[in-house]
């Protein structure tokens, strides 16, 4: 067997659930992918899971484990392999003597409780510039793994996820000079970015869920499409499917334990025992007309009120690949700015319903920050943004700074009272990523910068 050409990566995983993708490499004969498991300190590996891999989905494949036990350590190999005879089938396959990749992996289960701490990374906007196919500096697009790595590592509160929340590659790094509209241009661009040695390593062992932004498709997307970038989406979106959506819980399972590859819609919820996260699709679902403008479709601003009302948990975590507020003073159209009559939906239905412990986490302004919202007439209603971008910025971007933000007015302005806001945090004007730890009274926020030192530290008490 081979080493995966890209990953393994750990997806969606609950206390008895794991998704593990991986992508082999195509050849004549039929192509296989492997793995197997067993509990940290055991001797005995499991039986295989194995699954054919096709060029259709680029020969990538999502692997399924379910009955695992609950908050458990576990080690895995995986790999990828052509047999010499060209009539096995994954039936047939399981009874071959295999030699296993040496590498072994590994991950945790969750604990169900809900009386445990939980921990969380966060970050967005990773630029990796790629030039005829090949990265350009690779190291520096890599490098902030190399610090997530070491802090997952030396947490005494585990890493229960890893937020990716938005711009996880930019498919338009050269979109003015070269741009990449074609399939085979795409997916090159997301077998480099997600093979990078430290990235790679961080996936292998730590829950990775993702979302897209605009760099999935373009740059600003859909106020940009052109007349003819139907073709651009359609190749986009179905790589993304494949890299990002294929092991999120955005795929529901069937009844016999494997994934539905029928994808639906690309927002989702996933928990950690009180701790419950929904991940919006701030970015496919736009209607911009000018009579019913709406950054989420209406099916998915009723799913998220309906989940913010009759959830019950503790902490509520909405991921936004864009910012939910403050605004930008300049190009902040994009973003929820505008928007601002489903913004004033949402918050409204939090305060009405008194709603607690509600956190918007965002990235794509190449900036960080947090932010606290209040109303003027209601002392029940407070909100926080957590905000954290980039991984790694372009020498052609700009990073936000205090300046970049309207912070001397209200929000909005409603007969009921006005929503007004205030930084609770510096602006981090450099790469950085976001440690959030879920303790029982607070929520405690650091940024990191790319060698992993802390740049700035706060506590938010929940309610």
């Amino acid at each position: 067997m081979f080493k995966p050409t890209v990953g393994p990566i750990i997806g969606h995983t609950t206390p008895h659930h794991a998704r593990i993708f991986l992508r082999g490499e195509s050849g004549n004969a039929p192509v296989f992918a492997g793995l197997r498991y067993r509990r940290s300190g055991e001797l005995r590996w499991s039986s295989g899971v194995f699954s054919q891999l096709t060029k259709r989905r680029d020969m990538c494949d999502v692997m399924i484990l379910n009955q695992l036990a609950a908050n458990t350590a576990y080690e895995y190999q995986a790999g990828w392999f052509s047999p010499t005879s060209p009539v096995h089938t994954v039936e047939s396959i399981r009874e071959l003597p295999l030699h296993w990749p040496r590498e072994i992996y590994r991950f945790s289960t969750h604990s169900g409780s809900t009386a445990v701490p939980r921990g969380y990374i966060v970050g967005s906007c990773r630029y990796l510039r790629m030039t005829a196919g090949v990265p350009s500096l690779p190291h520096r697009g890599d490098r902030i793994f190399a610090s997530i790595n070491d802090l997952a590592q030396r947490s005494t509160t585990p890493i229960n996820a890893l937020m990716m929340t938005g711009d996880q590659v930019y498919i338009d790094d050269l979109n003015i000079i070269a741009p990449d509209r074609e399939y085979k241009e795409i997916l090159s661009k997301y077998r480099t970015a997600f093979s990078q040695p430290h990235i790679a390593r961080l996936m292998s062992g730590i829950p990775t869920y993702m979302i897209l932004d605009d760099h999935e498709i373009e740059d600003n997307w859909p106020a940009n499409k052109g007349r003819h970038d139907d073709h651009l989406y359609n190749n986009a979106i179905a790589a993304y499917e494949l890299y990002q959506a294929s092991h999120s819980p955005a795929h529901e399972l069937l009844a016999d334990g494997r994934i539905n590859h029928r994808l639906e819609r690309y927002w989702y919820q996933f928990a950690n025992g009180d701790i419950e996260w929904f991940v919006t699709d701030s970015r496919t679902r736009r209607n911009l007309t000018a009579g019913n403008r709406r950054i989420l479709d209406e099916e998915q601003e009723h799913a998220l009120c309906n989940w913010l009302i009759h959830s019950p948990a503790r902490v509520k975590f909405v991921v936004t690949s864009v910012m939910f507020y403050p605004d930008r003073r300049k190009l902040g159209e994009d973003a929820w700015k505008g928007f601002p009559e489903q913004r004033l939906r949402l918050l409204e239905t939090i305060r009405t319903h008194r709603v607690k412990n509600v956190f918007f986490v965002c990235g794509d302004v190449h900036g960080s920050l947090t932010s606290r919202l209040t109303h003027s007439e209601d002392p029940h209603f407070e909100v926080h943004t957590i905000v954290s971008s980039p991984l790694c910025n372009s020498r052609l971007l700009p990073y936000a700074r205090t300046s970049t933000f309207m912070l001397d007015q209200p929000l909005a302005r409603t007969p009921a009272g006005e929503y007004r806001h205030q930084l609770t945090s510096a602006v981090i004007s450099q790469d950085n990523f976001a440690h959030l730890l879920v303790e029982s009274g607070q929520l405690r926020v650091t940024y990191h910068d790319r060698c992993g030192r802390p740049v700035q530290t706060l506590s938010i008490t929940l309610r």
